[in-house]
């Protein structure tokens, strides 16, 4: 009888301890959002497997060990955190497409990828059709069947149903004060966008229990976060019309922690040494920062990751170089 390879199962491991984590997230998202966060998760996870297991006959390889590992769902799952809630089935089909194809299998499979499958696929739908992922839905009570005949595009959205997000609705502000911001538009909540912060602190809380449970080191989340916080500090001017966001608005935010904790973390497209990691998260929340502030998309966070993981090669040498002075 063979034994399992310790090697794979360290990853199964891991990879259904991301999943668990996830999952404070996941049904804070369902509880703002609705029965479409459901349904995106489930038809992304069910195309990224599709996808998965197509690659792998093509490319003759073992079907079992590949859809097993659990790398295609943790994918999938980011993705439909990533999307917008309700929206068209065959967008999410297509990100879990081309995040499988041309973030992973393209350059080889598992532990080849030089960038993150799953932003990948979200940025290449993003640039592809802006006018779907331009528009959250706002917190809202959605019946199920009205959200399957919605995400199946049979049934059109209520007026008033969607519209700009806090970070959009800051970003081309010139008028209201972020005080005036917080307390006439439905975008904003208490302390960032409405629903997103509460979305943002079950992340948090599931990146914690990964740390404590030793998944990744705490290198690359801190440096991005601290990053974020950083320049937003820096940048920020207070309540006026022209301000940026306080610290606590981009921390709690977007996709922040979601970005902190499951995106910069992917153990192979980012940093393999310890200051490289921290770099490389510093990177991140300061290209996050940029984007969200000058930028003309919504967040931020996979162009910053994609970005980053350019520079991965370079930040790794950098770290042996100091690493080998150290020791001289």
């Amino acid at each position: 009888m063979l034994r399992p390879d310790p090697v794979d199962e360290r990853l199964r491991q891991a990879m259904r301890r991301v999943l668990l984590a996830m999952l404070p997230g996941v049904l804070a998202m369902v509880w703002f959002y609705g029965w479409g966060v459901a349904l995106n998760l489930l038809l992304s996870a069910l195309a990224a497997l599709a996808v998965e297991a197509l690659a792998l006959r093509l490319r003759r390889r073992p079907l079992k060990p590949g859809l097993s590992d659990g790398s295609a769902l943790v994918s999938a799952a980011l993705l439909a955190m990533a999307l917008p809630a309700y929206c068209p089935w065959w967008l999410t089909v297509t990100a879990a497409a081309c995040a499988l194809l041309f973030g992973k299998h393209l350059w080889g499979g598992l532990g080849s990828n030089p960038f993150n499958p799953a932003m990948l696929g979200y940025a290449l739908v993003l640039v592809a059709f802006p006018q779907h992922l331009s528009q959250w839905p706002a917190p809202h009570d959605m019946d199920f069947l009205e959200g399957l005949r919605q995400i199946a595009g049979i049934a059109q959205a209520p007026d008033g149903w969607a519209g700009a997000t806090a970070l959009d609705s800051l970003r081309i502000n010139t008028s209201l004060t972020v005080d005036e911001l917080f307390a006439s538009n439905a975008a904003f909540g208490r302390w960032g966008g409405r629903g997103v912060e509460w979305v943002n602190l079950a992340f948090l809380a599931g990146g914690l229990f990964l740390l404590q449970q030793r998944v990744f080191s705490w290198h690359a989340p801190v440096g991005m976060l601290a990053s974020l916080f950083t320049l937003s500090l820096l940048c920020w001017n207070g309540s006026g019309s022209d301000s940026h966001g306080s610290p606590l608005f981009h921390l709690l935010t977007g996709a922040t922690m979601l970005g902190a904790f499951f995106i910069v973390t992917e153990p192979v497209s980012g940093a393999k040494a310890p200051l490289a990691r921290l770099l490389f998260g510093a990177g991140v929340g300061a290209l996050v920062y940029l984007i969200r502030t000058w930028g003309g998309y919504p967040d931020g966070v996979a162009f910053a990751v994609l970005l980053m993981n350019l520079g991965v090669p370079a930040l790794d040498r950098l770290a042996e170089a100091r690493q080998r002075r150290a020791l001289t």
